[in-house]
């Protein structure tokens, strides 16, 4: 062992700031967590604080907190069935244009709104949207329809966070995918030419057979989204008329812990998060490794 170490002392030397940095922000934090067990309150250390046990679990059993976690799968879920498989398609959409310089022009243009924060999206969501002088209530009127009030109502917000979802992500995570296509050997098209195999036959058993072990990384990533849906992009579109329905575990968390003060409940909350995310990723690379052999250990 000592002499593989010494043969790559390079490759370590150069790995060792990234784990140094790892280890002071990523696991020294987690001495936190035990503020999820004790009565912890602003001006004392969190290691002075008196211990709580299961206490500031309480909130599982608060039906305000059910409601979260509904209205957490339900966008999540959404998000995921709409999301996830978008990226795939415009990337096979993209990688059929012959004219590269369509081609640029089509990467940059859905790459550019992953630049945009989620607050410009919401301003640009309200300056369409609203009820005055939003310009699709403009052509609801002139086309003799009633304004909709959109960004108020509860019936419209999930919609209008999935679409956002789309129009800002769906482009940026076609790069991983674009790269992914560019590493299949060019002959295995031209085998399928002349075996006279249509775009669609060759999609079907050359281009997603090859970039199914990015998909696969992809969607192990992707699971632990379904816990997470998002407080920045839904915080700046939440409003008292469609709290009912927009009200998820970030915003439960930033209300709780931070405005309110209940910092064991808060952090209860986000450890039990991340325990099902973990089990999620755990589960969907245990299942993926079985059913393609591709997964992330």
């Amino acid at each position: 062992m000592y002499n593989k170490i010494y043969k790559y002392r390079w490759q370590y030397l150069m790995i060792l700031p990234g784990v140094v940095l790892l280890f002071l922000f990523s696991y020294i934090p987690m001495a936190g967590i035990q503020v999820a067990f004790k009565d912890f309150q602003i001006g004392t250390s969190i290691w002075d604080s008196t211990w709580a046990g299961w206490d500031n679990f309480s909130f599982l059993e608060d039906l305000q907190f059910l409601t979260v976690v509904q209205n957490t799968l339900y966008i999540s879920v959404l998000k995921f069935i709409c999301g996830f498989p978008a990226p795939i398609l415009l990337a096979l959409l993209i990688n059929e244009v012959t004219r590269p310089a369509f081609k640029r022009f089509v990467q940059s243009v859905s790459y550019l709104p992953h630049f945009f924060s989620w607050i410009v999206v919401a301003y640009i969501l309200q300056s369409f949207l609203t009820l005055d002088g939003g310009l699709v209530n403009q052509f609801i009127g002139q086309a003799g329809g009633e304004p909709v009030f959109f960004l108020g109502s509860t019936e419209w917000f999930r919609p209008i966070v999935v679409f956002s979802g789309l129009w800002k992500e769906t482009g940026w995570n076609t790069i991983l995918y674009l790269a992914a296509i560019t590493t299949i050997d060019p002959q295995l098209y031209e085998s399928a030419k002349v075996e006279g195999a249509g775009k669609l036959a060759q999609i079907r058993h050359i281009t997603l057979p090859g970039i199914m072990p990015t998909i696969s990384i992809v969607l192990i990533l992707s699971i632990p989204s379904l816990i997470t849906v998002g407080m920045d992009q839904i915080y700046p579109l939440m409003n008292s008329a469609n709290h009912s329905v927009a009200d998820v575990l970030d915003t439960y968390i930033l209300r709780n812990g931070l405005q309110q003060g209940y910092f064991g409940m808060a952090t209860a909350v986000g450890l039990l998060s991340s325990l099902i995310s973990l089990i999620l990723v755990v589960s969907t690379n245990q299942l993926s490794r079985k059913l393609n052999g591709e997964g992330l250990w």
